[in-house]
């Protein structure tokens, strides 16, 4: 079970790789991506705090899905302990994917930051967002290069 979770979520990371790559001028209009920025940098403040609860708390349901609270404290703490506190964060792009391009029919967001921690100056995160049915954006996925 555990290979082929990893496997999708290395082809969802892919595909919107691929489509981040390949629309970035035409996202940068999208009015949407004002609120996938902001409910990201809320869940990123929620990590750069320490708060494994609230930020768990504050994923979307497919992120819940897919691990424990204590599995996301756990995987969390591991990488913050190696790469440190939160120095900078700037939004290298973004793109929105609707229905017709997502490979699971929803609306997802993906914002890729470039991100300099104490231990670690060059590192990529990757937020990748749903907008739930309630209308919210909620953090889905999350990788740190």
């Amino acid at each position: 079970m555990a290979s082929s979770i990893s496997g999708r979520r290395f082809a969802l990371t892919a595909l919107f790789a691929w489509a981040l790559a390949t629309a970035l001028p035409v996202a940068a209009q999208d009015p949407r991506l004002s609120e996938a920025h902001g409910a990201a940098l809320s869940w990123l403040a929620l990590t750069d705090g320490g708060d494994t609860a609230a930020s768990y708390a504050a994923a979307g349901k497919r992120f819940q899905a897919t691990m424990t609270q204590e599995q996301w404290a756990s995987a969390f703490a591991t990488v913050r302990a190696k790469v440190g506190a939160t120095d900078r964060r700037t939004l290298g792009g973004s793109k929105v994917l609707d229905p017709g391009e997502s490979p699971d029919g929803g609306v997802f967001a993906m914002l890729v930051f470039r991100t300099g921690f104490a231990n670690r100056q060059n590192s990529t995160e990757t937020v990748t967002l749903e907008r739930e049915t309630d209308g919210k954006w909620r953090v889905v996925g999350y990788l740190m290069r």
